[in-house]
């Protein structure tokens, strides 16, 4: 797996001029980070011990902090959840609500009894007002992190996921399974501090370059 970082942090430079037009504007966009699992909700365990729930609270942290360190706070992000603790997933999308979320992601890891590898995205089973939004939005996430860590495109989904099922009709919702932790080269790259780093500046950049189709 490898990071295209020049290219990366080049896309970064004219997302930092986009979003300070935005925010000239009036029109800072709220993005919520739904971080999956957490307490004695581990998720799914990977290899060599590795969990799910401490995974994904990882890359959010990062995703907050580069927001602050090279989109200069372009974005009012939130978490669902800051440490580890179990919030319900009524209190998720409840939250994601009353803070009038432009975009919602929810952050998780995959697992399964085979070799499976790569990253796939979810978006809600329906037919709803935000279904092309939400494609649109999977798209980009995918192929800012596919294309520029390597990974295995495993495409879009549906489902109907309690978190996607409750956001679907209020805003773009996203479920994405970064990789999977059963697989010893996906597991491995999660256990160090840089890969979670490039996999947040993916992801960030996924719904960067969607919400700056709008503008």
């Amino acid at each position: 797996m490898k990071t295209n970082w020049k290219t990366t942090l080049k896309n970064v430079s004219f997302m930092i001029l986009m979003l300070q037009l935005c925010v000239v504007l009036g029109q800072k966009k709220v993005v919520v980070i739904d971080v999956g699992h957490g307490g004695k909700d581990s998720g799914a365990i990977g290899i060599n011990g590795i969990l799910e729930k401490e995974v994904v609270l990882n890359i959010a942290k990062e995703i907050l902090e580069l927001n602050k360190t090279i989109l200069n706070d372009g974005f009012d992000i939130y978490l669902t959840r800051y440490k580890d603790t179990l919030i319900s997933l009524s209190d998720r999308s409840r939250l994601a609500k009353c803070l009038n979320t432009d975009v919602f992601v929810s952050l998780h890891c995959n697992a399964s009894h085979n070799f499976s590898r790569g990253m796939e995205v979810y978006v809600h089973c329906s037919d709803n007002r935000n279904t092309k939004a939400t494609i649109s939005l999977g798209i980009s996430v995918l192929q800012e992190s596919t294309q520029k860590l390597g990974f295995k495109e495993r495409g879009i989904k549906y489902a109907n996921f309690q978190v996607l099922r409750e956001m679907a009709d209020f805003c773009p919702a996203l479920l994405v399974e970064t990789g999977f932790i059963t697989n010893a080269d996906e597991a491995a790259y999660f256990l160090m501090p840089k890969n979670i780093g490039a996999m947040a500046l993916t992801v960030l950049m996924g719904v960067t370059n969607y919400l700056n189709v709008g503008l």
